[in-house]
C-alpha cells in the first residue's frame, strides 16, 4: 500500500518510520551506504539542509533542536515535529513557496517532493547502517522511481546522485530505487 498523498499524512508516516530507526540506533559511528558517511551523518544531513531550503522560498520556520552531533534523536525529533507542525497547519502548508531555483508551488508540495522523499530514501541508508528493517513501501518505491526516471538527466547533473548501480530488472522496487540513486542494494556494513 503506497504512502498517503496528503503532505501532512505522508510526512507523518515517513518521519515516524525514520524516528523508529533513529531510536533503534545503538552505534552512531556505524558505516552507512553513502561513501564516507556514518549513521550519524545520515541524520545530520537531513536536519542540516532543510531549514535553509525552506527559508529560501518562504518565511516559515520552526525551533531547531540541538546539533545532531550532540543529540541525534533530539535534533531529528525537533525537526520532524517542526515540519509536521507546518504541514498540519492548512495555512502554512498552502502558503507560497517561491524558491529561486524551482517553479512556484505551495510549501506542503515542496516539502513533500524534496524533503519527505529524501527522508524516505535515507531511511534505507540508516536501516542498512544499523542492521534494521528499512520498511520501505514497495508501491511508493516504484512510484518514486518512475518519477525520477523522467528527470534523470537533471538529477544526475545536480551532483546529488551518483551513477546508477546495476541491478536486475526484476529486483524488488526498493532495490531498484536505491540502485537508481547510486546505492548498492546488496550493501551491508563491514563485519568487524
Amino acid at each position: 500500500m503506497a504512502l498517503p498523498e496528503d503532505p501532512a499524512a505522508r510526512h507523518r508516516a515517513v518521519a515516524g518510520r525514520f524516528t523508529d530507526l533513529v531510536r533503534g540506533t545503538a552505534d552512531w559511528s556505524s558505516p552507512a551506504p553513502v561513501t564516507d558517511w556514518t549513521a550519524l551523518d545520515v541524520v545530520e544531513h537531513l536536519v542540516a539542509w532543510l531549514p535553509a531550503f525552506v527559508a529560501g522560498g518562504s518565511d516559515r520556520q520552526w525551533t531547531p533542536g540541538p546539533p545532531a552531533r550532540q543529540d541525534p534523536l533530539g535534533a531529528w525529533q525537533a525537526q520532524a515535529d517542526g515540519v509536521q507542525g507546518l504541514l498540519d497547519d492548512p495555512a502554512a502548508a498552502a502558503s507560497p513557496f517561491n524558491h529561486p531555483r524551482l517553479p512556484p508551488q505551495d510549501l506542503g508540495t515542496a516539502i513533500t517532493r524534496f524533503y519527505t522523499a529524501d527522508v524516505f530514501m535515507h531511511s534505507w541508508d540508516l536501516a542498512r547502517a544499523t542492521a534494521q528493517d528499512d520498511g520501505l513501501d514497495a508501491e511508493t518505491c516504484a512510484q518514486m522511481l518512475a518519477g525520477m526516471l523522467l528527470m534523470e538527466d537533471a538529477m544526475r547533473s545536480s551532483g546529488q546522485y551518483g551513477p546508477a548501480h546495476p541491478v536486475a530488472p526484476d529486483a524488488p522496487p526498493a532495490a531498484r530505487l536505491m540502485a537508481f540513486v547510486g546505492r548498492d542494494p546488496a550493501w551491508a556494513p563491514p563485519v568487524a
